[in-house]
């Protein structure tokens, strides 16, 4: 299967901070028709590098679907600004997923990053809760 564009809704999340720590993600097409969804543990994690976790694994989707273009959308502030380049990267936790990101984003013919929200982004977060509660 071919695709031209996906949308993509990704979250992460940690009990504890760091602590036990779970992503979600949703990617659809432009219908909003559901094409993979993510729900998984992902081991002890901070926030932040479940959030990026959360963004790789969609993105790892997208291209499996064989996606020419992506919109994602993200509750983490934090992460959308980093991979737009707003903000400079100075974790060194988050500095490797930090790079996948970006070595990902050239696979596609276009990409795009874009915060919202949490209430946007339910159908992500409730996912990530749900593999965090198994």
């Amino acid at each position: 299967m071919s695709l031209k564009k996906v949308i993509i809704h990704a979250d992460g999340l940690s009990r504890g901070n760091p602590g036990l720590a779970a992503i979600g993600a949703t990617v659809k097409d432009e219908q909003g028709n559901l094409l993979a969804s993510v729900s998984q543990r992902i081991g002890r994690a901070t926030n932040n590098q479940a959030e990026y976790r959360a963004l790789i694994s969609a993105l790892q989707q997208a291209l499996k679907l064989g996606a020419a273009v992506v919109q994602v959308y993200m509750d983490s502030e934090l992460v959308v600004r980093q991979v737009t380049g707003r903000y400079r990267v100075k974790n060194p936790g988050l500095k490797p997923l930090y790079e996948e990101v970006k070595n990902l984003q050239p696979r596609f013919a276009g990409f795009r990053i874009s915060h919202v929200p949490r209430t946007r982004n339910a159908e992500a977060d409730a996912l990530a809760n749900a593999a965090a509660d198994a």
